[in-house]
């Protein structure tokens, strides 16, 4: 499928400035936090963090819902709207439609948290879960469009969606002045299609790069064929970018005016979400780390470079978001899960926890296990999970606890 419209035929500066005025009273003017540590890490003279995370509903998306539900008829608001979505647009139409009075009905696919769903329900709207994937739900909703003549609100294959979503380039234009690069996370190509415009009219010399998750890279393909490529299957921890395509409008946008597209792994992602909650107290989902991942792999050279990355949503339940921490510090090998055969149970757990904080490390869990035909018959096999500050430091402890009197280290997730 191959773009025919142009850029400029999509969204203008004139359309997100437009945008601007309309959404002003309503949402956020999100802060940008400096991160010394991200700088430090990628090698950037400056790293500011957009934190669309403290947005009215914990993303961005209710920029362009309410851009675009504002313009509504009188008549199409009296019909009502639907949507589809993996979560952060659903919350973003279901806020604007209270706000403006306006019925509103969404799609969800099954993957979608449990905590976006409620929220959703939280501003009034009707939640409908359907489908495995956002693909599915989509189809649906154009089916409750057509059979209860509602206006379909996309996610993003939207002039108005994408200009709204631009009113943050806008904010970053006056945020950071000395922007050489923004990293934007891309599922449809909306939000990354308005700040390319706002940022690209100001200064054709900014670069804007996108990033994906290699599970749903479907926007590098796209560009380098000159068509839209959709794929078969997507496979990724950040659901809230977890689409298969871009669409007409956004292939048209991205191709003229975004610079490069990276991908990174679901491992860099959790690292990623690790690292903003440990280094700038930021909770955010795998979707919104997405930039400060790219920022972390070396994908891209910012030597010396003021970079901004866009914290794009944070809507995130806690056992979630634990999980990714806790996978996010396997990756960077900090934390272990070991399997230890003991001799004396119960009385030589004292001993493994007493070795654990000697050495300064944070015992996480502690349980019994199941017994295999590897254990000893008089042993006891024990899992525990430990976190420390590197591999150095977990290895040091996953060797004393190996030295206590008569116990046996079995397994380490630090061996490789």
């Amino acid at each position: 499928m191959s773009g025919s419209e142009r850029a400029a035929e999509v969204v203008t500066l004139a359309d997100i400035e437009a945008a601007h005025e309309r959404i002003a009273d309503v949402v956020h003017r999100t802060p940008l936090d400096t991160s010394r540590t991200f700088a430090g890490m990628s090698g950037a003279g400056s790293v500011g963090l957009k934190l669309e995370t403290m947005q009215r509903t914990g993303s961005f998306k209710i920029r362009g819902a309410y851009n675009r539900l504002s313009q509504l008829s009188m008549a199409e608001r009296a019909n009502g709207v639907v949507a589809s979505s993996a979560g952060n647009h659903a919350q973003g139409v279901a806020l604007a439609g209270q706000l403006l009075d306006i019925d509103t009905t969404i799609v969800v696919p099954e993957i979608t948290p449990a905590a976006k769903i409620d929220a959703t329900r939280g501003y009034g709207a009707e939640v409908i879960v359907e489908g495995d994937c956002y693909e599915q739900s989509y189809e649906h909703a154009l089916d409750i469009a057509d059979e209860e003549n509602r206006e379909f609100v996309h996610p993003f294959n939207d002039g108005a969606i994408i200009a709204g979503q631009g009113t943050v380039g806008l904010e970053l234009r006056e945020q950071f002045p000395d922007l050489d690069t923004v990293l934007v996370a891309i599922g449809g190509g909306g939000l990354i299609s308005g700040i390319a415009t706002a940022l690209k009219a100001h200064d054709p010399e900014i670069r804007v790069i996108g990033v994906q998750p290699e599970g749903a890279a479907h926007a590098k393909p796209s560009l380098e064929r000159g068509e839209i490529h959709r794929l078969s299957t997507v496979d990724t921890v950040a659901e809230g970018i977890a689409d298969a395509r871009l669409l007409e409008k956004t292939f048209a946008v991205v191709r003229e005016r975004v610079d490069d597209v990276v991908s990174v792994s679901d491992d860099e992602l959790s690292a990623a979400v690790a690292l903003i909650a440990e280094r700038a107290k930021i909770v955010v989902e795998a979707a919104g780390a997405a930039p400060v991942a790219a920022l972390l792999a070396d994908e891209i050279d910012v030597e010396d470079e003021s970079v901004a990355a866009l914290l794009s949503g944070g809507n995130v339940n806690p056992s979630e978001h634990a999980e990714l921490v806790r996978t996010g510090l396997m990756e960077r090998s900090r934390y272990a899960t070991v399997r230890l055969e003991i001799h004396n149970w119960p009385a030589d757990i004292a001993a493994v926890v007493d070795a654990i904080e000697e050495h300064g490390a944070e015992l996480d869990e502690l349980a019994r296990a199941r017994r295999t035909h590897e254990d000893k018959p008089n042993r006891t096999p024990v899992e525990l999970a430990v976190a420390g500050s590197g591999r150095d430091h977990l290895e040091a402890v996953v060797g004393r606890l190996d030295d206590i009197e008569e116990s046996t280290v079995r397994y380490c997730s630090l061996a490789e």
